[in-house]
């Protein structure tokens, strides 16, 4: 094989590959767009205040079942996981499923609007 068919293959098989990973990764979320549809969220939960579920303000970066002032199900204070992109991604996907007994039922299946509002919570510090 010559130098220029086998640049030829190697340049094919990296465009292949970078548009796998680029369709296999996780959408950029919108924050504005975020914002409009935390609104489905706030019939059981706020910013700032506890509710029928903890307050989200500063959610990015907390420990599952953590606010003292809230209370949780004991499956998700066991859980210990940390509310990141990727869990809340998980979490907003099937709540059971990520942790059997939680008191969270609603889903999210579109990973676009998920995406949307985590990134709008990540601005919630």
């Amino acid at each position: 094989m010559n130098g220029i068919a086998a640049c030829t293959i190697l340049a094919g098989m990296l465009i292949a590959g970078a548009s796998l990973a680029a369709a296999n990764a996780a959408p950029q979320g919108d924050p504005l767009r975020g914002k409009g549809l935390y609104q489905a969220c706030a019939g059981c939960h706020s910013l700032d205040e506890n509710d029928l579920g903890p307050r989200h303000r500063g959610v990015v970066g907390r420990r599952a079942g953590s606010l003292e002032d809230y209370s949780y199900s004991a499956a998700l204070k066991a859980s210990g996981l940390t509310w990141n992109e990727a869990t809340l991604d998980r979490w907003l996907t099937n709540p059971s499923a990520l942790v059997p007994g939680t008191k969270m039922f609603f889903k999210i299946d579109d990973p676009q609007s998920r995406a949307d509002i985590i990134a709008f919570l990540k601005e919630q510090k």
